[in-house]
């Protein structure tokens, strides 16, 4: 006799609902139709650790908004994890928007993480004449087109535009009041920040799941991209061991320790979930949440 009991449909119906944490992928659409079996394999080696849910990045312009529609499409119809597709303000009237909602929810996305977006090539943010000007007039808009699970970004490091965490905690509250259910943020390679982010936003009275974004650093290469990426320098302490390290595969066993450290703490500090950037590669990835998996 099949099964009654129905898997929760939004994400935010899998963090009330959970016995314990949660763990998710973000993958990326191909750049090109070459690129197209990278991602699959990343999607294939990942889906036996049964992510929660996973999620694919946005791309404004046509090409690239078109393959995200199609790889969500095609995640979402394996009958894998739940599938949450991104939407951002960037270069989009609202009627673009609302066609992309259209599109998400023809294929069965209903649940969305909405981000302002940053402007292509970087430079000062600019809303189109008839788009929106931020991630929270974004979740109100996605919130009229229909019954949608949103969630949107958060910041552990401050927002480089502003550097004030105070503002940050509050921009985070005003999301969720226009109807954000979770938050994910951008990437960081030290706790604490993140810990003391979340007491600021629940000293607002807003008890919204903040999930930590996480990224293994296995490349030497990497330090200064990924300091980018989190609008803060790494620790000094982590940044020194790699680069005394005396071999490639020495760099990747400090990183993948570093990264292991880190998820534990912050586990441990009481995150409800941990949400991995893939960049569309698996290895890492699986063998920090293998280790996860396997404690207790």
């Amino acid at each position: 006799m099949p099964s009654t009991i129905s898997r929760p449909q939004s994400v935010g119906e899998l963090f009330s609902s959970a016995q314990g944490p949660l763990f998710s992928f973000e993958f990326y659409p191909p750049r090109s139709e070459e690129e197209e079996p990278i991602l699959w394999r990343a999607v294939e080696a990942l889906t036996p650790l049964e992510p929660d849910f996973v999620s694919v990045t946005y791309g404004a312009t046509g090409s690239r908004r078109d393959r995200t529609i199609h790889a969500t499409r095609r995640i979402a119809g394996a009958d894998g994890p739940l599938t949450v597709g991104h939407l951002t303000c960037v270069d989009q009237s609202r009627a673009d928007i609302a066609d992309a909602l259209a599109a998400y929810r023809e294929v069965g996305v209903t649940n969305i993480l909405a981000i302002r977006g940053d402007m292509p090539g970087g430079g000062e943010w600019v809303a189109h004449e008839d788009g929106l000007r931020n991630a929270t007039e974004l979740v109100r808009f996605i919130k009229e087109q229909g019954d949608f699970c949103v969630g949107v970004a958060a910041f552990a490091n401050p927002h480089e535009t502003t550097n004030d965490p105070d503002l940050d905690a509050r921009i985070l509250l005003d999301k969720v009041e226009a109807g954000a259910e979770f938050a994910i943020t951008q990437l960081f390679f030290d706790a604490q920040p993140y810990i003391d982010m979340v007491a600021r936003v629940r000293a607002l009275g807003c008890d919204v799941p903040i999930i930590p974004g996480i990224m293994p650093l296995t490349v030497i290469t990497q330090i200064e991209r990924f300091a980018e990426l989190s609008g803060q320098p790494l620790p000094e302490h982590f940044v020194a061991e790699l680069r005394a390290a005396g071999s490639k595969e020495e760099v990747r066993q400090i990183g993948l320790a570093h990264c292991l450290e880190l998820c534990r703490t912050l586990l441990d500090a009481g995150a409800p979930g941990l949400q991995f950037f893939t960049q569309n590669r698996s290895k890492a990835t699986r063998e920090i949440l293998a280790e996860l998996k396997n404690v207790g």
